[in-house]
């Protein structure tokens, strides 16, 4: 079965070559709009669906298409990609001090078939941040294409990462060990 990783992130790209599955990375062009009711996990699941469904047309048999969604919740709101560095900054200063949670849907999809979603859910704690620190993050390491305005990978996740509760991947946006789980069984 040949394997189409439907996203542009670097990391989701990268995490999926640790897998050492051989496989063709896409870019999707999808409407990323989702019903305003929807909370938590449901968010990533929504889009990360409808991503799958933009590219399912061209489908071929004995392809599989893989598409995510990645969001930071905090305290009842979602944190996505930030519009610019004031938001970035207003972002990271709301997750100082406090846990949210970071949840990435994957979707798979084979021509003909019905669409297979998981949901990873991952608790992080982020310890205190001055605005200084805050900043120097902004400034050097350009988050405004990381949901929740960092990447747990980076300077911030070293500094001010104090808990993890589940998967490190997944907040990396990509849940491999659930992505290989879910391809043993397709494949």
């Amino acid at each position: 079965m040949e394997i189409i990783l439907g996203s542009q992130s670097p990391r989701r790209r990268e995490l999926m070559a640790g897998l050492d599955l051989p496989f063709t990375a896409i870019t999707i062009d999808a409407d990323e709009h989702y019903p305003a009711d929807l909370k938590g996990g449901d968010i990533p699941y929504y889009i990360s669906r409808a991503k799958a469904r933009a590219y399912e047309a061209q489908l071929k048999d004995g392809q599989l298409l893989i598409t995510a969604d990645t969001i930071v919740w905090l305290e009842g709101r979602m944190l996505g990609k930030p519009k610019d560095e004031a938001e970035a900054v207003a972002m990271l200063q709301a997750l100082r001090n406090k846990t949210h949670q970071v949840y990435t849907a994957v979707t798979f999809a084979r021509k003909g078939q019905d669409l297979v979603t998981i949901v990873d859910e991952t608790d992080v704690t982020f310890g205190d941040l001055t605005d200084e620190e805050i900043a120097h993050y902004v400034q050097k390491y350009r988050p405004l294409d990381k949901a929740g305005a960092y990447g747990v990978q980076e300077w911030i996740g070293y500094v001010a990462c104090t808990e993890m509760r589940g998967s490190y991947f997944n907040v990396m946006g990509f849940p491999v060990h659930q992505v290989y789980k879910v391809l043993k069984q397709m494949l």
